[in-house]
């Protein structure tokens, strides 16, 4: 539970990364405006939902508190966590506990998302002329994402969440990109992660992500 007041506004495009901050902000039961809108028939956010977001690039997820505009998923989660979760639930006060937290935070865009996208944009961008190679560049580049699997895999053996015994934000950072690269199938052919299945299946059961994915109408 939150110990201080939020004003806080979340801008929410749907079928994004702005889940985690909604789920986050649902664990800690932080009151929130949301501001959301579907995207547009191409894929992306319509201009008029940019436009209504407070910062340069016009991106989701961004929060405003107050005065306090912030984008990027991992720096709106530690900003909610340092101001609002002051008894460290969701980031550990202990040095090593809140070091590994943030390991993964990084690496749900640094290594996992990063090595999905590169598979996406592949797809989407390849030249008409090249398409004839995507099957052996996507076979390429699926080496990177099973050894990604292959680590969360083994980093989940006997555990329920990532770090300590209950939900962290390293749980609620990782979440999206592990759903995101099953649902558009990023590489993950003929691999078999048992313990990832059973976690993101866990996390999705929670109440609190329940309740975000409710409010905001969330879908991949």
């Amino acid at each position: 539970m939150a110990s201080k007041k939020s004003d806080i506004t979340l801008y929410f495009l749907g079928a994004s990364r702005a889940i985690r901050i909604a789920w986050l902000l649902e664990e800690l039961s932080l009151p929130y405006e949301l501001v959301s809108s579907p995207r547009a028939p191409n894929g992306l956010a319509p201009p008029e939902f940019k436009a209504e977001i407070p910062t340069e690039l016009g991106k989701s997820p961004a929060i405003k508190d107050g005065n306090i505009v912030i984008q990027e998923s991992a720096a709106i989660a530690e900003y909610i966590c340092e101001t609002y979760d002051t008894s460290g639930r969701f980031l550990p006060k202990d040095p090593a506990a809140r070091a590994k937290v943030r390991e993964w935070m990084s690496a749900a865009e640094g290594t996992f998302m990063i090595h999905g996208l590169a598979i996406l944009y592949a797809r989407w961008r390849l030249p008409e002329p090249a398409k004839e190679y995507l099957p052996e560049m996507e076979k390429g580049l699926s080496t990177n994402v099973h050894n990604d699997f292959d680590w969360l895999e083994s980093e989940l053996e006997g555990k329920e969440y990532l770090v300590g015994h209950d939900v962290t934000a390293a749980d609620v950072l990782m979440g999206f990109g592990i759903e995101f690269i099953f649902a558009r199938k990023l590489g993950t052919e003929g691999g078999d992660w048992p313990n990832v299945k059973k976690w993101l299946s866990r996390i999705q059961q929670r109440e609190a992500y329940k309740r975000a994915v409710k409010k905001s109408g969330y879908s991949l």
